[in-house]
């Protein structure tokens, strides 16, 4: 396992199962054990530009060469994820919320 550098994850394309839908603005980590929990991801103009949490479980092998992160989700599926205020912390029914849809 390689270590890799926060900052340089920052940019990163996000690719769905039907097409890129945005870049990795930031990263959510549990304050306790210092592991990411999400990654804040900027929508492309086809969401208005809104930020989406996306769960580290949703990622596939990462492309490090082209600097993509696919998920297992479709655009759809991202669209319709629950609302959450990427300024704020996320409660724990926020988060039953995420992994229940």
């Amino acid at each position: 396992m390689m270590r890799r550098n926060v900052k340089n994850l920052a940019g990163f394309s996000m690719g769905a199962t039907d097409g890129e839908f945005g870049k990795v603005d930031e990263f959510y980590f549990d304050d306790e054990t210092w592991t990411i929990r999400y990654l804040i991801v900027k929508t492309g103009g086809w969401l208005f530009g809104l930020k989406v949490l996306i769960s580290p479980t949703a990622l596939k092998e990462p492309d490090w060469e082209s600097k993509i992160f696919q998920v297992n989700l479709t655009k759809e599926q991202i669209k319709n994820s629950p609302d959450i205020d990427t300024e704020r912390t996320i409660s724990r029914q926020q988060e039953i919320e995420l992994y229940s849809h």
